[in-house]
């Protein structure tokens, strides 16, 4: 098939785009550095693009605090054993077309089963491990490029793609590196290549750099491999953008900008603080740990003497005459020690860490500790706005494509159903509603009393709201209305057979129809009384 995609420019387009990454990719590495070394390791010049040894920093804060925001995030986004999306109905539209309530209900029934395929697929892979490293490159690096198949979900760290995008932040290109030992391409291809002259078999015997090129053609993505500025065979494809295997990532969105920026760099500050005080301290505690006696040349005790003596050891000598070396910088280290704990106590907070938000105190209550929980990951709220958009759908789309093409689950109808994320951002809105609900009931209770509440509050309905806004379907869960008067007419009919005895079997009391009219009855009694009354 033809596509509209150049081909043989993807290596000079390449070195053309990485001078503009560099600067992301540098501060990428320069942020690694003080986090997680081996995540964007830099490059050596002049040794064929080698890594240089990975130094390890004096503090370990910088890594805790990574992946404990990476987790919080890989929760936050993909709980396990929870659903995180839903899929919903046009229910204007369906009922149009369907014409009817009924309708509605068995084709929802039908998509809840589409979830489930859906979150089997997602349970029995290891996206998941993939994506806890992807989030980790872009809390560090700020970029990160996830290719999804059949096969599974790859990682592109920044060092080994560049992209381009519109004034919008939607991706136009994508040009990805790898090297690849030429054993791996197809022997066809590598023939054809042998007989140029400018590569000889030497030349193809070492690893090849294979370029992929993806770039934007309307609603579609086009994209081929090349090596040698010749495309490799059978590695052309077209998809949607909706539902492209290439899915772009970045941690912030900047106007003008192709690339995002790692949270990391925020913070670097306090990160390169940290470790100028604790490599001073830590060698200040070496050597301060270090034990060397001293011997008055001009005494009677000799050094040969005391270093050749064994322990308990007795030897003539002068005590005078020997002294212990010591550093004596114990009040200037006390200085650093605060001025270290006030920064880790900055970072602890900045990295959703659990000990930022447990204060010094003999006694912490177990709700203030869940109070500050809840402020300390309400700020996740602008982090979640930008993934939801970026990962979760996308992730979504492109996995409900892969079963589609596969056979397990129907093709659904675009303009009809659509995808709706649940939690990150709807999560931590949901939250806060349960809070408020839960403190208007607390309120109203203790302020009128539990009887004269439920004569002003719809608990059936405050039971559904707070059952959403933990997230809890009610389906098949809460009574209805219908079910709660049926259970109390049963109870009734049981309590008159208890209270009758045999006398009662047979009574038309027994009869609904019958207890009706009676209720019927009674109540104009009463309102006849009360008229005469």
């Amino acid at each position: 098939m033809e596509y509209s995609s150049p081909v043989g420019r993807a290596a000079a387009l390449y070195e053309q785009y990485a001078t503009e990454r560099s600067s992301y990719l540098r501060e990428g590495q320069e942020s690694s550095k003080y986090t997680l070394p081996y995540l964007i390791p830099e490059t050596s010049a002049g040794t064929g693009g080698k890594r240089t040894r990975i130094k390890t920093p004096f503090q370990g804060i910088g890594a805790a605090g990574t992946n404990a925001l990476a987790s919080k995030i890989l929760i936050g986004l993909f709980p396990t054993n929870i659903p995180f999306f839903k899929l919903v109905l046009d229910q204007i539209k369906i009922a149009q077309e369907s014409g009817g309530a009924e309708a509605v209900t068995e084709i929802d029934k039908a998509l809840r089963k589409v979830e489930n395929a859906l979150m089997r697929e997602i349970e029995v892979s290891s996206d998941r491990v993939a994506m806890f490293e992807a989030l980790k490159h872009l809390i560090v690096g700020g970029n990160v490029l996830l290719y999804l198949t059949d096969e599974g979900l790859q990682i592109y760290p920044l060092e080994k793609y560049v992209c381009k995008r519109d004034a919008t932040g939607n991706t136009l290109e994508i040009i990805i590196k790898e090297s690849i030992n030429a054993k791996a391409l197809p022997q066809d291809f590598i023939k054809n290549l042998q007989q140029k002259v400018e590569y000889t078999s030497e030349t193809l015997e070492e690893d090849l750099d294979i370029y992929t090129y993806v770039i934007r053609d309307g609603d579609y993505f086009n994209y081929h491999q090349e090596c040698k500025n010749e495309i490799i065979p059978n590695t052309e494809g077209r998809a949607k953008k909706d539902v492209s295997p290439f899915i772009n990532l970045r941690w912030t969105r900047i106007s003008g900008e192709h690339y995002g920026r790692g949270y990391v760099e925020e913070y670097r500050g306090d990160l390169i603080s940290l470790e100028g005080l604790m490599k001073a301290i830590i060698e200040n505690a070496a050597a301060s740990a270090r034990t060397v006696f001293l011997v008055n040349p001009n005494g009677t005790t000799r050094a040969s003497t005391l270093s050749k003596a064994p322990n308990g050891a007795i030897r003539e000598g002068n005590a005078q005459d020997v002294s212990v070396l010591q550093v004596g910088k114990g009040q200037d280290l006390q200085v650093s020690f605060t001025a270290v704990q006030r920064i880790e106590q900055r970072l602890q907070y900045a990295f959703l860490m659990a000990k930022a938000v447990q204060r010094d105190a003999e006694r912490v209550t177990s709700t203030e500790l869940k109070l500050l929980t809840q402020e300390l990951e309400s700020t996740l709220g602008g982090i979640y706005s930008i993934l939801s958009s970026e990962l979760q759908l996308p992730y979504l789309r492109r996995r409900m494509h892969l079963l589609v093409k596969s056979g397990r689950v129907p093709k659904l109808p675009d303009d009809i159903v659509g995808i709706s994320i649940v939690t990150g951002l709807q999560g931590l809105g949901r939250g806060q509603d349960k809070e408020k609900l839960l403190e208007f009931i607390t309120v109203m209770a203790e302020a009128l009393g539990a009887d004269v509440m439920r004569q002003y509050v719809n608990l059936d309905e405050a039971i559904k709201r707070l059952a959403t806004s933990i997230g809890i379907e009610t389906e098949n869960l809460v009574k209805s209305g219908e079910q709660i008067a049926a259970e109390q007419q049963q109870a009734q009919q049981q309590e008159l057979v208890r209270s009758l005895g045999s006398a009662a079997v047979g009574s038309p009391l027994l009869d609904p129809k019958k207890q009706a009219e009676a209720g019927l009855i009674n109540q104009e009694v009463t309102a006849n009384a009360n008229q005469e009354g």
